[in-house]
């Protein structure tokens, strides 16, 4: 690669990331800076590295929410989804079946639930909080009804050695999740469907004149986050060696949490990826610190919803301005 390419390279890198992912980062930096000088053994890398670990489901999750969040929609049946797929590639696996066939089923369970919630907001025209609010319901008494209520054990040592694995000193899991990461920026930048996206987020009735695929568009980022669900799920069973039935309660909270935090509108048309990695981050460094610190659950779910209350006035704010 030529210098001027590289550099052209780096000067559209920094044009795709905001001010706002600016401030966030400053945000996580404030963050690191408190818990480190309150909380000894905070940098050390064993920590570090197990912040990223515990943030890499979330980031997962919040990856495909904030497409669906920038489409004008919303996603409350990412944490059912996952548990669904969770116990059914869970169940092929211990019933013999290779585990690469068990991970497509997997992912295509993901797909599937993001489809029907895609069809039916897209075209049944159902608003998309009241139809993820019932699939959050019909996904997961599936799984609980699938599973009779108990967890799938037993699940082969093939299997979890795959995400329990490690490069560059890293977990997989945050590989796994970078790379994912690294091809939702290229998406959302660089793709007709990123540029679908904003349109129909931002002004459908503009995007329909203008001939964007809107019907398309919100399936695709409704399955897309169905997918990452999926993913997240089979991260979280190779860990822990199970899946149950009740796996993702309130994940779509924390996924919702992060993409905010990370600059994504409610009212759709904004969102980054950088943002939202960041926003994981953010909200898995903030877990992690008041943990070490033995401050109480509940405690830590204040936090969480004060900084979502923060994130979204400061989105007001800048709206305003805007």
């Amino acid at each position: 690669m030529s210098d001027a390419t590289l550099v052209r390279s780096q000067a559209e890198f920094l044009r795709g990331v905001s001010m706002r992912d600016a401030g966030t980062l400053i945000g996580l930096v404030v963050i690191l800076a408190v818990f480190g000088a309150l909380v000894p053994g905070f940098f050390a890398e064993r920590n570090l590295i197990n912040i990223l670990q515990q943030s890499s489901i979330n980031a997962c999750l919040a990856l495909g929410m904030t497409l669906v969040i920038i489409s004008g929609g919303i996603d409350l049946s990412v944490g059912p989804t996952a548990a669904l797929s969770a116990v059914i590639s869970a169940s092929m696996m211990v019933a013999g079946v290779p585990f690469p066939l068990a991970i497509a089923a997997g992912f295509a369970i993901g797909l599937a639930c993001g489809l029907v919630n895609g069809v039916l907001v897209a075209h049944v025209g159902l608003q998309p909080f009241i139809v993820t609010l019932g699939t959050l319901s019909t996904y997961r008494a599936l799984a609980l009804i699938y599973t009779g209520g108990n967890p799938v054990l037993g699940l082969p040592p093939g299997f979890r050695a795959v995400f329990n694995g490690s490069l560059f000193g890293l977990p997989l899991a945050v590989v796994i999740v970078a790379c994912v990461a690294v091809v939702a920026w290229v998406v959302l930048k660089k793709t007709p469907f990123g540029e679908y996206l904003l349109a129909v987020g931002g002004n459908e009735e503009a995007a329909y004149i203008a001939g964007v695929p809107i019907a398309r568009t919100k399936i695709a980022a409704y399955m897309i986050s169905g997918l990452l669900a999926a993913l997240a799920a089979q991260i979280l069973i190779g860990r822990l060696g199970a899946a149950e039935p009740i796996l993702g309660n309130l994940w779509e909270l924390d996924a919702i949490a992060a993409a905010a935090i990370g600059g994504a509108s409610l009212m759709g048309g904004k969102g980054s990826v950088v943002g939202t990695i960041l926003g994981a981050v953010i909200l898995g460094a903030m877990r992690n610190g008041l943990t070490l610190m033995n401050v109480q659950s509940f405690y830590q779910l204040l936090a969480t919803g004060l900084i979502i209350l923060a994130a979204m006035l400061i989105d007001r704010v800048t709206r305003g301005r805007g």
